[in-house]
């Protein structure tokens, strides 16, 4: 017999017994007998009703029937990577377990992207543009500590390193980082205070002169002159991108050289140069603990995150501009004439970290700041 079934054959006889109750009779069997019967009722109404658990295990049932879907947040310029990627996925997915995954996908400024995943953008995954901005997610508790450990090589999944785009024929003669900071010159990046692409410029600015030998008072002083020379700090890489190429604006733009490769593939003339002295621009990615288990897609979110270290997913990140992290790819020929190694490579642990990072240049009031201030003065 069915809980309904049972529910109703209580009902009844509780009618019953109602009925049966008289105003001067002996009453006290009869009052017993309901009494157990509208305790019966209630038991048989709560076993009717989803408990706590249930509703807390529903999505999670909800997630292994049927359709999936992930939301994946990004930085811009990994679109093209990604979109190659994501159908590979869910071809496999679909082969190994025949269930159907769907892509939400979001892609701006890894800045404006860290701020809305904050705010409330439930991304079951995250690809940003520095590990600086993982950790923001990380202190607002969305993220558990250690995601770092969760994923080879500290979860670096893309990386790339800073280039100097010309216009044709390089009529500036811009060779080197210190040609940006020459009288006449119009440099296009993005701001770092909404970009992780213009904070790794930033970097790499700052290093041309600290792992050359030059101290922070000379780097500050050089990283002036050149932000002096850019008339407009876009919101993040794609759009900086487009006020130089489209708007025509600038005599040259620093940006990922993944996106100069990707230009050239596109069959665009896009003259660039990678200079020497480099820094060593890694990208992240995590599993969003606090959404995934909400959403009840941990373990799907946790399999694409490893698809992204296979051959097959780093090869396209290596045809979208990306220098590939799985050794394997990084050292096929193609990629090795593709991608020189650079001399001079630094990384951010070179400059003391993430947290060092942003409290000594990106935090209100500190370098980046000082830097703007002294620009409109």
């Amino acid at each position: 017999m069915s809980q309904w079934q049972r529910l109703t054959q209580l009902g009844r006889s509780y009618q019953q017994q109602l009925a049966s109750i008289t105003l001067f009779g002996n009453s006290l069997k009869s009052f017993a007998s309901l009494f157990i019967l509208g305790l019966s009722l209630s038991v048989a109404i709560a076993s009717c009703s989803p408990s706590s658990s249930n509703t807390a295990s529903s999505a999670s049932t909800a997630a292994s029937q049927g359709n999936v879907e992930l939301t994946l947040v990004s930085f811009a310029v990994t679109k093209a990577a990604h979109e190659a990627i994501i159908p590979k996925f869910v071809e496999k997915w679909k082969q190994e377990h025949n269930q159907t995954v769907s892509f939400n996908q979001s892609y701006g400024g890894s800045g404006s992207q860290t701020r809305a995943v904050i705010d409330g953008l439930e991304a079951d995954i995250v690809h940003l543009a520095h590990a600086g901005d993982t950790g923001k997610i990380q202190k607002a508790g969305l993220i558990e500590a250690g995601w770092e450990k969760e994923s080879p090589n500290d979860a670096i999944v893309s990386k790339s390193v800073a280039a100097l785009v010309t216009r044709e024929g390089n009529p500036k003669s811009i060779k080197t980082w210190e040609d940006l900071a020459k009288d006449g010159v119009q440099l296009i990046t993005a701001d770092p205070k909404t970009s992780g692409v213009a904070r790794w410029n930033f970097l790499a600015l700052w290093g041309a002169v600290t792992k050359t030998g030059g101290d922070d008072a000379k780097a500050q002083e050089f990283v002036t002159k050149v932000y002096k020379n850019v008339p407009i700090l876009t919101k993040d890489a794609r759009e900086a991108s487009d006020v130089f190429f489209k708007q025509g604006q600038g005599d040259v733009l620093i940006n990922y050289e993944n996106e100069m490769v990707l230009a050239a593939q596109k069959g665009e003339k896009v003259p660039y140069i990678v200079p020497d002295t480099n820094v060593s621009i890694d990208n992240p990615i995590a599993v969003v603990d606090k959404n995934v288990d909400k959403h009840g897609t941990r373990e799907i979110a946790e399999a694409f995150v490893k698809f992204l270290y296979t051959p097959e997913a780093q090869r396209e990140f290596a045809k979208a501009g990306f220098r590939p992290v799985e050794a394997s790819v990084a050292q096929d020929k193609e990629f090795v004439e593709k991608y020189p190694p650079v001399k001079n490579l630094f990384t951010v642990q070179d400059l003391g970290g993430w947290g060092e990072i942003d409290q000594k240049f990106f935090a209100d009031g500190t370098i980046f700041d000082k830097i703007q201030a002294d620009i409109r003065k």
